[in-house]
């Protein structure tokens, strides 16, 4: 594999940008499940997915080129959502979830509809919804990097508002200080990884690779600087592990990563529980 991998680009980029995604997107799934927000992936995911269902329907009608990457609609797609997302959970503290269920709900059905209507050019819905390492593009690894270097940044700069944000918005907002912005730029983070990661883990698998990481450094980690050292951790072993076995064994990269990251955490439960009883005992 290591010699195809020199060999062919189509393996270059299906590493690269894994390896990407499987930095930032735990790296962002901590500051989600801390904030208990696991759902909005799931949302954004269904929302991308729309994006590259009118991009495809638009291409069929003329509108747009033969040649357009229908995963920049789905981008433009997810931020929008994002958006929509960030306001109900200013707004709706309590019934937040209620929302996503409809933003959910909503752009499944356009992406029914719009690849129903999409007639003479074809989708491959499959990678879409359960990835494939075939599919990525040089210009797709090109936006996957460009994301990494701004998500980092703005983790960088941002991590003592981020960090108030997920334990004490309240305070934060008691004490007059300005994190609608920060806060903001967070969902539109979201809504990029969601976007980006849809090649490769798939719509209906993208926020396994947000919170899968973030649960197995949960179990580890004594501090929140350690959850996020873990999960990025986590990250890329279920991502390089679960792209080798989709090299050969054929089958969706997005399973087979989501299975990977699945068994790790398996592991992890059976190591802290024999390492709890051997301190009682």
């Amino acid at each position: 594999m290591w010699q195809h991998l020199l060999q062919y680009e189509f393996l270059q980029n299906a590493y690269i940008s894994g390896i990407l995604i499987g930095l930032i997107a735990p790296l962002l799934g901590v500051f989600i499940v801390s904030k208990r927000l696991a759902l909005i992936p799931d949302a954004l995911s269904h929302v991308s997915l729309s994006g590259v269902a009118i991009a495809t329907f638009l291409m069929s009608i003329g509108i747009l080129p033969l040649g357009f990457n229908p995963m920049l609609l789905g981008i433009v797609f997810s931020i929008i959502g994002a958006i929509i997302l960030w306001q109900l959970t200013r707004q709706f503290h309590n019934v937040q979830e209620i929302g996503i269920a409809i933003l959910m709900s909503l752009s499944l059905g356009l992406s029914v509809i719009f690849i129903a209507l999409a007639k003479g050019v074809k989708l491959d819905l499959t990678s879409y919804l359960f990835g494939s390492i075939n599919t990525i593009s040089r210009q797709d690894l090109v936006l996957i990097f460009i994301l990494t270097v701004a998500t980092l940044i703005f983790v960088k700069f941002q991590y003592r508002k981020l960090f108030a944000i997920v334990f004490d918005e309240d305070f934060i907002r008691v004490r007059n200080l300005r994190i609608n912005l920060v806060n903001g730029t967070f969902f539109v983070f979201i809504g990029l990884v969601v976007a980006v990661s849809m090649k490769i883990v798939g719509v209906l698998l993208v926020s396994a690779l947000m919170t899968l990481p973030v649960a197995i450094a949960i179990r580890l980690a004594k501090s929140f600087r350690q959850t996020i050292f873990y999960a990025i951790i986590a990250g890329e072993i279920g991502v390089i592990s679960g792209l080798v076995s989709s090299y050969y064994l054929n089958l969706p990269s997005g399973g087979t990563i989501v299975v990977t990251l699945v068994l790790l955490l398996l592991l992890v439960f059976g190591y802290t529980k024999i390492s709890s009883l051997l301190k009682k005992a």
